[in-house]
């Protein structure tokens, strides 16, 4: 049952002193200009102390911004919150992950302050007052590899330990991977080899910037969603061929989306093995995988493990328990709670922001008593 409790170490050197990893959750809560507030510092402080944090999604450019409230770190200038951020993080002994991204469609031009949003092709997201981006050129295209690098400069400049890059959720990485929003005929779209050139070329610019400017062990992770519901979408067959592709690739770990840890698939042909099981197939223990997905006890994190697993990945359960790690070591898992009280969340130094996202857009799946 304490098999999570064991540290890890990358093969890069890098030691995690546990399994646990707090999984990126958009706060919401940082300032107009992507500075990081002193409500999202408490946030990160009060659970700092699991293996590893990985931020809110930072964007790399101004065009990238996908929502208000969002960390950015597309300038120089935000060094000094990007610095204070992982400082925060590293306080109790968790290795600071900053995760990256563009949101590519999935935004709108009232968040980009007039500018129309860009994407791997014309084709609008299937939601509501979705806007038709603009397919971008080879040359925003390379600007956007440079711009990926350029953060990750920022987040080693930092003191961060690693980043993770966002190609999930439908965000921009995954726009270029996915048939539905990449109708390309160049280099850049097509075939699915063609649909992987973007997040394969990003991956390797970060591994260069990090070998040019990182001078301690700095991780580099893909974070990747296995399913779209689209037709045409991103079906398992297409995703188990990314993770080979990604097995392959400099990155360090692999971090899947998921709702559920240990589902099968639903848009693909049906099989009994859950998504996570035939991916960790596919891995063969080339690289870690984190696995995340509604895990809450010590019981379903030590399964997780159990399975293949390297890392297991928290969100939810670190909102209403904090102090998960320390009532787990000290041997009371009792005292868990599984449960959030809306009236709690001050208490539990959960930004403002964040409870207004958390009561709305998540309140099913909150758990709330």
């Amino acid at each position: 049952m304490d098999n999570f409790l064991k540290p890890y170490r990358f093969s890069n050197g890098l030691q995690i002193n546990n399994r646990i990893v707090m999984a990126p959750m958009t706060t919401q809560s940082s300032f107009f200009d992507g500075n990081v507030t002193s409500d999202e510092l408490r946030f990160y402080r009060r659970r700092s102390g699991v293996g590893m944090i990985i931020t809110a999604v930072a964007n790399v450019n101004s065009r990238g911004k996908g929502f208000e409230g969002e960390l950015s770190a597309a300038e120089d200038r935000l060094l000094p919150s990007l610095t204070e951020l992982a400082g925060t993080i590293k306080l109790r002994g968790s290795k600071a992950i900053l995760q990256i991204f563009s949101a590519g469609r999935m935004t709108n031009s009232k968040i980009l302050r007039g500018q129309q949003p860009q994407s791997a092709s014309a084709v609008a997201a299937v939601r509501p007052q979705a806007e038709v981006p603009a397919a971008m050129t080879t040359d925003e295209i390379r600007k956007l590899i440079t711009d990926f690098g350029k953060a990750t400069r920022r987040a080693i400049l930092a003191g961060f330990d690693g980043v993770e890059l966002h190609g999930a959720n439908t965000y921009l990485l995954q726009q270029f991977f996915s048939p539905h929003s990449n109708r390309r005929h160049d280099q850049w779209g097509g075939s699915l080899q063609n649909r992987l050139k973007l997040p394969l070329a990003v991956i390797e610019e970060v591994h260069q910037v990090i070998q040019r400017y990182a001078r301690q062990p700095f991780l580099l992770g893909y974070r990747f969603s296995p399913e779209e519901i689209e037709t045409p979408g991103i079906r398992l067959a297409d995703t188990l061929e990314l993770v080979d592709a990604l097995a392959q690739s400099p990155v360090d770990y692999l971090h899947t989306s998921l709702g559920q840890a240990w589902r099968p698939a639903i848009k693909s042909a049906p099989s009994a093995s859950p998504i996570n099981q035939q991916i960790l197939t596919v891995l063969q223990q080339r690289k870690p995988l984190i696995v995340v997905g509604n895990l809450a006890s010590p019981t379903e994190v030590s399964e997780t493990l159990a399975q293949g697993a390297t890392f297991a990945a928290m969100g939810r359960e670190l909102l209403r328990e904090p102090e998960w790690l320390t009532k787990v070591q000290a041997g009371h898992p009792e005292r868990l709670r599984y449960q959030l009280n809306s009236h709690e969340m001050d208490e539990l130094d959960i930004p403002r922001g964040m409870q207004s996202f958390l009561t709305t857009n998540f309140a099913e799946t909150m758990n709330f008593n």
